[in-house]
């Protein structure tokens, strides 16, 4: 069985984030990681080589600048056995369109019998882009998948909805995010992380999957950031310096208000 886990490098959530003004997009210069909630998916890929796959082959999948080596170095020493990279600089300002079409040509170079993705990126906190990959690859799709089994050439699926749960049944290959409450990832152990740099690494470029330039970036995108504005301020307002009398203070102006007694 081979299983595809797709995953993302974001800007590390400690950092400050900047936007460019010119381009307005999010700067992703400084401090990167791997996304929180692809760890998920990673881990689910591995439980089911350890159980109803035994010998499955776990292939770690992104679309990435080339510095995003030690990201790819994260995801294997969790549990990939080999990674495929697409980097080129022709990516940069790729919207979700553009990136799905990216990451769907990557993923059409081999024959996945299931495709995992995370269930959002912790950057845009975008929840679609399973679903858009499915799409192009003309795969079913189950989204915030909770619980999973693998029953011959199908899986056996609990997923999150809005009132619980709902099971469903998808036949392979198929295309599924899992939901941060599937599983809790493991830590990689010292031999894991010392022995990822020694597993196959495959950088592409946009030839290499069969795509030109104007497919992705900021001319294969259909969407487009005209301006940007910080939100209007939610009238007056006061900002207390915490001196130790800040929750006196709140508290008189809460009393002003007549929202306390």
């Amino acid at each position: 069985m081979k299983i595809a886990v797709c995953v993302k490098e974001v800007p590390d959530p400690t950092a400050e984030k900047r936007i460019d003004p010119d381009t307005k997009r999010l700067v992703r210069s400084g401090e990167n990681t791997l996304n929180r909630y692809d760890r998920h998916a990673i881990e689910e890929a591995v439980r089911l080589r350890e159980g109803a796959a035994p010998g499955a082959e776990i292939a770690v999948v992104l679309v990435a600048p080339a510095s995003a080596s030690r990201t790819v170095d994260k995801a294997l020493a969790q549990g990939g056995d080999r990674s495929v990279h697409l980097a080129d600089d022709g990516l940069s300002g790729s919207d979700i369109v553009a990136t799905s079409r990216a990451l769907a040509a990557v993923l059409a170079r081999d024959s996945y019998d299931l495709i995992v993705f995370g269930q959002q990126g912790s950057d845009a906190e975008c929840y679609v882009m399973a679903s858009a990959v499915a799409e192009r690859l003309a795969r079913p799709c189950v989204t915030q998948v909770a619980a999973l089994a693998l029953d011959g050439s199908s899986l056996k699926v609990k997923r999150q909805v809005e009132t619980g749960y709902e099971t469903l049944e998808v036949s392979l290959p198929a295309v599924i995010s899992v939901s941060d409450a599937i599983n809790e990832p493991r830590y990689p152990s010292l031999p894991a992380i010392m022995g990822a740099k020694r597993k196959p690494h495959e950088v592409l470029s946009l030839a290499d999957v069969g795509l030109a330039a104007g497919d992705v970036g900021v001319d294969g995108s259909r969407t487009h950031v005209s301006a940007l504005s910080k939100p209007p301020t939610r009238g007056d307002s006061v900002k207390l310096e915490d001196d130790g009398t800040a929750a006196e203070k709140i508290l008189a102006f809460l009393v002003e208000r007549k929202v306390v007694a």
